[in-house]
């Protein structure tokens, strides 16, 4: 007799799996990342279906196969609506999921992932939520699920010299992860200019400090210096955690 595992799940990834299944990769509450099966899931009589879109977050239930989990029961607990009514959100909620994709791989529950993908997928849905605010969402993501996963960047204090950073002209080194202070960038390679601007900001974003972060005006050339900053950190992640 198969044994029945009930959690709460937000579900990010979806792949056809002939004409009627789909594997629903999710993020749960007691499980950690998990893929699961969903059986005549595309049938328009499918009672699975209206819980199982992309973005929900929604109760289930699966059981335990021999080479897979197969998915039992759904209830949708909440769809995100806002997040579907502008295309820019539901970008932001397909880069969020990109991200948690590639970062977390092994099936293991983490309550600060379960709780800062809840926060995360709450602000992007929230009403008040401005559109020059809609990026600064991904980034705090993304920045504090690096922390989680022990990428946490040192930002206070000269990577090299460990003496405290001031407003000059600093480097972030992805490698060595964080900044590095003018003098000792002329000995290191492998850094990035970062302006004090993009430094606070990364700052507010690992402290949590949303209500002073969605606050902040944000020009657009330091949006495109925060993306550039952002990426080159997670790149170089990414190729480490694969070599």
């Amino acid at each position: 007799m198969f044994v029945h595992y009930r959690t709460q799940g937000f579900i990010f990834e979806k792949e056809d799996r002939g004409e009627a299944n789909e594997l629903l990769t999710i993020y749960t509450k007691d499980f950690g990342r998990l893929e699961i099966l969903g059986k005549a899931i595309k049938k328009i009589k499918s009672k699975l279906r209206s819980g199982a879109e992309l973005f929900y977050l929604s109760e289930i239930e699966f059981i335990q196969g021999k080479t897979h989990k197969t998915l039992t029961d759904v209830i949708l607990i909440n769809n995100f609506s806002n997040v579907r009514k502008k295309l820019k959100r539901l970008q932001i909620a397909h880069r969020i999921a990109d991200v948690l994709d590639n970062l977390v791989k092994g099936q293991e529950p983490d309550e600060k992932i379960w709780h800062l993908l809840t926060e995360t997928l709450q602000r992007l849905d929230s009403y008040t939520l401005k559109p020059i605010t809609y990026n600064l969402v991904y980034y705090y993501f993304l920045w504090n699920l690096l922390s989680i996963l022990g990428y946490q960047p040192e930002l206070y204090n000269c990577l090299s010299c460990q003496k405290k950073l001031t407003p000059e002209k600093l480097y972030f080194n992805p490698k060595e992860g964080g900044i590095i202070c003018q003098n000792c960038s002329k000995r290191l390679k492998s850094e990035k200019e970062i302006e004090p601007e993009i430094i606070k900001f990364l700052r507010i974003f690992i402290e949590k400090n949303w209500q002073i972060l969605s606050k902040l005006k944000i020009e657009l050339k330091y949006i495109k210096a925060l993306e550039s900053i952002s990426k080159s950190y997670l790149s170089f992640i990414l190729g480490e955690n694969k070599s």
